[in-house]
């Protein structure tokens, strides 16, 4: 492993260089829209992005509250 590893250090930067901006965006918006459950396992789970782009296109879709023209 510690082979592999020493090999392929540009895959691996290449990588980490795809998940941090996938991972803090979904972090971002999980603890925006208060998805206290969404932003621990984003925190603790690496999914090479998979799950924070899920999270960010599919799950985080917020609510639109319907604005009565009494309220306005």
């Amino acid at each position: 492993m510690e082979q592999f590893l020493a090999q392929n250090q540009l895959i691996l930067f290449l990588i980490y260089l795809w998940t941090l901006p996938w991972k803090g965006v979904a972090l971002w918006k999980a603890a925006r829209l208060q998805n206290k459950c969404w932003f621990m396992v984003f925190l603790v789970l690496n999914t090479l992005g998979i799950l924070e782009i899920l999270y960010i296109f599919v799950f985080s879709k917020s609510k639109k509250i319907a604005v009565s023209s009494e309220d306005k």
